[in-house]
């Protein structure tokens, strides 16, 4: 029992303290990542609102058509739950003055998003799950979804911070979104797509680049903190 609950709640928690280590220079307040969390977790009902709208409306998987099934990877899971997350920082986290440096947009995004993806887990675990699987679904999950979702936040997170101390703040922000919601779109396309053998691949290459353009925008960032060499 408790290791379930220690394989859902852990590796949210796990990257969220490892982010937090990355912030070398000039670290946030633990109750503003907190609250972060917290309000990725709940951002998490109004994404299966949107997400039950977008079903009514008739978007979903086919195992025969491929533009519904990217609409939907790309839309209405993408991009409704990386827009989400976006307006919890924004709303939030964005105008604080503990945001005092670009390197603070990717915290606050994966502080939210590992909020988003352990809310998430403990749905596929507990609710969904048939008792026998749920191990092997959050074992499953804490080397695929969870590592995805940080990657999406820290790519959107880079554009966010930039954005605040950038004149073309809105250019930035739409990058943001943009960038985090192709990225996850494109994992959830290829993982959708179940009569092509083979092509599942395609997630894992999509979640490669993502982590190898996410550790780039972490060192760059670090590197230009305004903290640095204080």
């Amino acid at each position: 029992m408790y290791g379930l609950l220690a394989m859902t709640l852990g590796p949210g928690l796990f990257i969220l303290g490892w982010i937090y280590l990355k912030d070398k220079h000039e670290k946030e307040p633990l109750y503003l990542l907190l609250l972060a969390f917290i309000g990725g977790a709940i951002s998490t009902i109004f994404v299966l609102m949107a997400n039950a709208l977008w079903q009514n409306l008739g978007f979903g998987i086919s195992d025969t058509q491929l533009l519904p099934t990217a609409f939907y990877a790309f839309v209405s899971v993408g991009g409704t739950e990386e827009l989400a997350k976006l307006l919890v920082v924004l709303l939030f986290f964005y105008k604080r003055k503990a945001f005092n440096e670009p390197f603070d947009g990717i915290v606050y995004c994966v502080a939210v998003s590992m909020g988003f993806a352990t809310a998430e887990n403990i749905l596929y675990v507990y609710g969904n799950a048939a008792p026998d699987d749920a191990r092997w679904v959050a074992l499953l999950r804490m080397f695929t979804a969870v590592p995805a979702h940080a990657t999406f936040a820290i790519l959107m997170g880079f554009f966010v911070g930039h954005s605040k101390f950038d004149k073309n703040q809105i250019g930035y922000l739409a990058l943001a979104l943009i960038a985090s919601a192709f990225t996850h779109g494109a994992y959830d396309f290829f993982l959708f797509i179940r009569n092509i053998p083979g092509i599942s691949i395609g997630a894992f290459i999509s979640l490669f680049l993502g982590i190898r353009y996410a550790r780039k925008a972490i060192k760059y960032n670090q590197e230009i903190s305004p903290f640095r060499n204080l």
